[in-house]
């Protein structure tokens, strides 16, 4: 059984930068594609980010691309989410979740991270 745990996140002054990571266990993460989404105060959660299991291909949306960076450590087992260049609109929860085995980065994700708080204020 696939389990997900996000952490890394905190309280940075904006144009600081943050690294998350979504350490998995029960299962190589290798095997899934992996998405960051991220939550806003009062506001839905939206998709920021993917990488493919080969960790070749990345998307991002156009709010965070330039300034974030997805990777994967295989070593560790892990996903990480460079945060750079920090606005106070990045404040949010930030999740991960893994599309189903074999499946690249799409609309569906079916497992999912509890989420780390990342607050960027002065």
């Amino acid at each position: 059984q696939l389990h997900l745990v996000e952490s890394g996140g905190g309280l940075v002054q904006p144009g600081g930068s943050l690294t998350l990571s979504c350490t998995a266990s029960g299962s190589s993460l290798n095997q899934y594609a992996v998405g960051w989404f991220r939550q806003a105060p009062g506001k839905e959660r939206k998709w920021i980010s993917c990488i493919t299991q080969s960790g070749t291909n990345r998307i991002y949306t156009d709010s965070v691309k330039g300034r974030f960076i997805t990777s994967r450590d295989n070593a560790k087992n892990t996903v990480n989410l460079q945060l750079a260049t920090l606005k106070p609109a990045d404040t949010a929860v930030y999740y991960c979740a893994t599309a189903p085995a074999g499946w690249g980065c799409g609309d569906y994700y079916d497992k999912w991270g509890q989420g780390t708080h990342v607050t960027v204020s002065s």
